[in-house]
This record gives structure tokens, sequence and C-alpha cells, in this order.
């Protein structure tokens, strides 16, 4: 009967962290969709330059300074944060692992998790620092 319990509750976990990453991706996915809509309606016929590298606007480059942008109604903020939703969703997904594993209990996932959660933020603050 407890192996069944835990089985079942195995599968509600997998379960809900393939939801996460699907409604992850899909709400990335319309971000980044209806801000290159919004961005084509604007600047469609405008002819790109590519004579000069411009690199990414300085509001770019921080999750803060993307949020400041999508505020302020810039349809560039909004494509910026569609792919911040699409790169933070596997980390949330690690992330609500790591709360399973520790309500479970069970050590040698947490410490694995931990290593790849640190990675992964390392990864992507480590440049901030």
């Amino acid at each position: 009967m407890a192996k069944s319990r835990r089985n079942k509750s195995e599968q509600r976990f997998e379960q809900f962290l393939g939801n996460l990453l699907r409604i992850g991706v899909i709400l990335a996915t319309i971000l980044v969709l209806l801000g290159g809509i919004l961005y084509l309606i604007r600047h469609g016929n405008e002819a790109p330059n590519y004579q000069f590298f411009r690199g990414e606007l300085p509001e770019f480059r921080s999750p803060s300074g993307v949020v400041i942008s999508v505020e302020s109604g810039r349809r560039r903020g909004i494509i910026q944060l569609g792919l911040l939703v699409l790169i933070a969703t596997p980390v949330v997904r690690v992330a609500c692992s790591l709360f399973t594993y520790l309500q479970q209990q069970d050590f040698t996932y947490i410490i694995v998790t931990l290593i790849v959660l640190f990675g992964l933020l390392y990864g992507l603050i480590g440049g901030y620092l």
C-alpha cells in the first residue's frame, strides 16, 4: 500500500513538473510572439543597417531593466521578458524539485539538486557579482 501511494505521489510530482515546463514555454512563446508582432507593426518598414555593430541596450542587460522596459511599453522589452521567462522555467523546475526532496528528506537528491541549482544561478547572475 505504501509503495502504491508513493508511486502516485511521484506521478503527481512528475506531472506537476511537466505542466510547469509546458506552461513556462507557452508563456514565453506568447510573450515573444506578442512582442515580435508589436515590434514589426512599429518598425517593420525600416531597413536595418548592418554596417556597424550595436550591442544590446543597457536596459536589457539586467532583469530589472527588462521589467522597467516592459512597464514603459517598449516592444523589445516584451520580447526580452519572454526570453527571461524561457530561461527561468528550468530554474524554477529545479527549485520545485528541491522543495519536494526537502519534504521527502531525500538527502542524496537534495545535495545533487542544490549543486545543479547553484550552478544554474551562478551561470545566470555570476557576471553581475
